[in-house]
Formats: structure tokens, C-alpha cells, sequence
């Protein structure tokens, strides 16, 4: 699963074993744009450039309940 800032990914966690084998999960993972490593490093270190990251700058975030927990 995948964050995004304005449409930008940051971080991901990784699903369980189980979530990763359930049918709605597969074709929502199919539906959507499957991220290399080094684009994620990439959007991730523009966002620390410009100060937007938010797990590494204090900032206002819209909904934090939806940002990944340490």
C-alpha cells in the first residue's frame, strides 16, 4: 500500500501474505501504477528537497490518521 502527497508516493508499507493473495486486492493492485524502487526514491527525495515530506518535516496534513505508523 502506498502514500501519496498530492499524488506523489513517499513511503509504502508492505501487505501480509494473506491481504496480498485476496482477489479485490489483486485487482486493485492491477489497477493501479506499479511503482519501481528508484521512482519511489526519487519522488520521495523531491518531496525532502522541497520540505513537503511529511514523516520528515513537522507540516499540516489534511487527514494524519492516514499516514503509516512508525
Amino acid at each position: 500500500m502506498f502514500y501519496y502527497i498530492q499524488n506523489v508516493p513517499f513511503t509504502f508499507d508492505e501487505l501480509p501474505e494473506i491481504a496480498r493473495n485476496l482477489p479485490e486486492v489483486e485487482q486493485t493492485a492491477d489497477q493501479n501504477k506499479r511503482w519501481s524502487a528508484e521512482e519511489l526514491y526519487k519522488s520521495s527525495m523531491y518531496l525532502m528537497m522541497e520540505e513537503a515530506h511529511p514523516l520528515m518535516y513537522e507540516m499540516e496534513v489534511d487527514k494524519p490518521e492516514l499516514l503509516p505508523v512508525d
